[in-house]
């Protein structure tokens, strides 16, 4: 294949990274479709009240893009979306790139070797290789509460948040927990009239004091001395690092992140019928971790209420809950979360002979490696299914798989060859062995998280940061299915 047109659908981190690194390898015929206005995934759609990334600054960053100057330890929504625009412009990526333009379907064409690509404006595009980097927390996640649509006030979702509502000295219901709950409590509490938690399942919180600034002294050091930033940024690595070792394996680094969380809670909260309705029911860490310094305080104060009687009806002014209680509200704010094992969907996805991806994963999401699907030709996923989202850098992910496309990409043109795919039985052997590493893992040990897809397994990266490296340091060529443009088969040199 030479000079393969390629198409990105995604803006996001996986996108931005894809993007550069293709056109770093030399790839030219490269355009990005993404269907929200501005770039930066979920740093662009999420802009509700707190929001803080749990991921110390000096490691959120493109290794290709250090950013010395972050003006906080853990840097705020609203400075890492501007970060993704300034690499987007300092990278000359901006022209490769479409905004408010959503791609409805992708099929591929059996017989012209290409995929045939249609957007929501009714516009057609043919192109040899298509890459769907379309993040994982990009669609939200509305509960169906009878008389949600009949409540008077406002009511807004976290990942769509209207800046127009107005909450201080409003009475506001909270429902849903996580970081986002976490984070959206903690930031509307302290000028609210009041606000009511409404927690299905509370969460293990780890201390930890979000907002302190990064001095000016230090950002001047590390723009300066450039080495000095990267000894940092590789040192925080190898350190978070260790999280994927905690959350992977038994350990006494496990038991001890675990024994953190419970003190975090009895020392916090000395209301011991308030820290009973906040201790959840399972392990430390089985979840996505939740870190906060001001949660506790926040719940704690005059006028919150933490709920954990389920909710049954929302009136038109207000919630009432199991126990027949009905909390009023003037405002409900949706911290439900996302469909997190979407991916693509609900683009239709269509590969050879017309299987669909809905087909292919009738019993959950699953690919090769995180980032091909068997019977999808020339198609990648770049933080697809089994990616590291709870344990592994995702800008480090993102460009180790990126890097293993554009391997696999040159091997098309070196070989004069038209299309790849993975096997199925690659395929086949590396979920079995997910599903048996996935034992040992504190994701495995009994909880409802949004990891679990709907069949039960846990949609996770089992293994530590140098599995993850070396399993996507260079293409295993074996496990493919190289065809020539007349449909023959092309033998891998090894």
């Amino acid at each position: 294949m030479t000079a393969p047109r390629i198409l990105i659908i995604g803006a996001g981190v996986a996108g931005i990274t894809a993007l550069h690194v293709l056109r770093e390898r030399g790839y030219t015929d490269v355009a990005v479709l993404e269907k929200g206005d501005d770039v930066g995934g979920v740093w662009h759609w999420n802009r509700y009240p707190g929001l803080t990334c749990d991921v110390p600054s000096q490691i959120y960053q493109f290794g290709f893009a250090p950013k010395p100057d972050w003006t906080r330890i853990w840097a705020d929504g609203s400075e890492i979306q501007r970060y993704h625009r300034d690499v987007v412009e300092q990278f000359g990526l901006a022209p490769h790139i479409r905004c408010n333009t959503e791609v409805t379907s992708a099929a591929w064409d059996d017989d012209a070797r290409t995929w045939a690509v249609s957007t929501a404006a009714g516009e057609d595009l043919v192109v040899d290789v298509l890459i769907c980097a379309t993040g994982v927390l990009h669609h939200p996640a509305i509960p169906d509460i009878p008389g949600l649509a009949e409540f008077d006030g406002p009511v807004v979702h976290t990942a769509r948040w209207d800046g127009d509502v107005v909450t201080d000295g409003k009475r506001i219901a909270v429902i849903g927990t996580g970081s986002t709950g976490v984070q959206v409590v903690s930031a509307l509490q302290p000028a609210a009239s009041s606000i009511v938690h409404f927690v299905r399942s509370p969460q293990w919180i780890l201390w930890a004091t979000m907002g302190i600034r990064q001095s000016r002294v230090v950002s001047s050091v590390l723009r300066r001395l450039p080495p000095v930033h990267q000894t940092l940024t590789k040192s925080l690595l190898w350190g978070s690092g260790i999280l994927a070792d905690i959350t992977t394996r038994p350990s006494w680094r496990r038991r001890l992140v675990q024994a953190y969380a419970r003190l975090s809670l009895r020392v916090q909260v000395r209301d011991r019928a308030l820290r009973t309705v906040l201790t959840p029911d399972y392990e430390p860490l089985c979840k996505r971790q939740v870190v906060s310094g001001t949660y506790y305080r926040a719940i704690q104060a005059h006028n919150a209420i933490l709920v954990n009687d389920p909710i049954t009806e929302i009136t038109a002014q207000g919630i009432r809950t199991a126990d027949g209680t009905t909390h009023p509200v003037d405002v409900v704010v949706l911290a439900t979360g996302f469909h997190a094992h979407n991916y693509m969907r609900p683009m239709t996805v269509s590969g050879r002979d017309g299987m669909t991806l809905d087909e292919a994963w009738a019993d959950g999401p699953r690919a090769y490696r995180t980032l091909a699907v068997p019977g999808f030709p020339n198609m990648f996923t770049v933080l697809g299914p089994n990616s590291p989202t709870g344990s592994i850098s995702l800008q480090l992910t993102s460009e180790l798989t990126a890097g293993y496309i554009a391997d696999l990409l040159d091997h098309l043109e070196q070989t004069s060859s038209a299309t790849i795919e993975v096997t199925e039985e690659a395929t086949k052997k590396f979920n079995a062995d997910v599903t048996q590493a996935m034992t040992p893992t504190v994701w495995n040990t009994g909880c409802n998280s949004w990891y679990l897809t709907p069949n039960g397994a846990v949609d996770l990266w089992p293994w530590d940061k140098p599995t993850l490296t070396r399993m996507l340091a260079h293409p295993d060529l074996d496990h493919f299915d190289v065809r020539a443009a007349d449909g023959a088969q092309v033998l891998s040199a090894r």
